[in-house]
């Protein structure tokens, strides 16, 4: 029987502290939660815990401070470290990044049920990541989004998922690759440089080689002129990102493969 697994939450935030906690206790989990930065980082020391779910802004020691020190710390820079932060703006995504993180959460966008999936694929218990990927594994996906960040999150999310991920970060790429890759399904963003999604969504559909693979618009808005255009021309699904969560994205992928 294996141990089980400590996972120390640094955040000082109460309720989200404490449902993290609860969510961690039901799930099989050890954790054990800090509400101040120092406090959190004396605890990493003490306990060595086998995962850190971490807050960036934080009292008397903050996210990165915390993970700066543990880098320098031989006995637990190799700890994996899961971001939980208030900010999505790509600059300080990048930098938990180059600090070593392994995965990040915006809270605006806090599912507890994702935590979990999180927590159990970095300490290598992926039951459920496992059983949620057998309908997209193996499966190939081409997504066409300019955006990195954007690009990187989706790259992340559907990797999980066991998927062989293809990306085009413009329409002219787009349409070089997807009649040499033949990807099972099409994300494809409306607003791209030079040639638009739309552009690109004619063009998959005049292709008699390429006219059956579904695809799936994603757009920064919702104007309806844009639905019956995604529609007249063939997309399977129009989503509006604000709107719709990554998990929401895969399931959609899922529904149209």
């Amino acid at each position: 029987m294996q141990p089980t697994k400590k996972v120390l939450i640094i955040e000082d935030d109460v309720f989200l502290g404490d449902v993290l906690v609860e969510k961690l206790k039901n799930a099989g989990y050890e954790p054990v939660l800090a509400r101040d930065g120092k406090e959190g980082y004396d605890k990493i020391k003490e306990i060595k815990p086998d995962l850190i779910l971490l807050d960036i802004i934080l009292p008397s020691m903050n996210g990165y401070e915390i993970l700066e020190a543990k880098a320098k710390d031989a006995e637990i820079a190799a700890v994996p470290v899961i971001v939980i932060s208030n900010s999505g703006q790509p600059v300080e995504i990048n930098r938990v990044l180059a600090l070593g993180v392994k995965d990040y959460l915006i809270k605006a966008q806090f599912d507890p049920g994702e935590v979990l999936e999180k927590v159990s694929k970095e300490l290598n218990l992926s039951e459920t990541p496992a059983m949620a990927s057998k309908d997209l594994n193996g499966k190939k996906i081409m997504w066409v989004e300019d955006d990195k960040f954007l690009s990187d999150l989706i790259s992340r999310k559907l990797s999980t998922q066991g998927s062989v991920l293809v990306h085009a970060a413009s329409g002219e790429e787009a349409i070089q690759k997807v009649e040499k890759e033949m990807p099972d399904i099409l994300l494809l963003d409306v607003l791209l440089p030079g040639m638009s999604g739309f552009d690109v969504l004619q063009k998959v559909k005049e292709n008699p080689a390429t006219k059956h693979i579904p695809v799936l618009m994603l757009s920064n808005m919702g104007q309806r002129s844009d639905f019956e255009k995604s529609d007249k021309l063939g997309a399977k699904k129009f989503l509006v990102k604000a709107t719709v969560t990554l998990d929401e994205i895969v399931q959609e992928i899922k529904n149209l493969i």
